[in-house]
């Protein structure tokens, strides 16, 4: 299971938060406890940041995600895209 989204906080930050149920044990994300961040995209706002992260949950891929990873270039081509 993953979970993509944005947020104007560092990734280990939120990530850190999430674990210890700073947004509350209702959201179906909270029902895990061992999330791990597998990657991280820094954008340079919050539109950027919206409209990679709306790519990325359109192209419903795992696949895609761990070759976003494996080949950074591709997120280097988002990056540019959605300036």
């Amino acid at each position: 299971m993953g979970f993509t989204g944005s947020s104007e906080l560092e990734a280990a930050e939120r990530l850190e938060l999430h674990l210890n149920k700073y947004y509350g044990n209702n959201k179906f994300s909270a029902k895990a406890d061992d999330w791990k961040l597998f990657l991280a995209i820094d954008c340079s706002n919050k539109s950027q940041a919206l409209a990679i992260e709306k790519h990325i949950k359109k192209m419903k891929s795992s696949k895609y995600i761990n070759n976003l990873k494996q080949y950074p270039e591709m997120i280097d081509k988002l990056l540019e895209k959605y300036k």
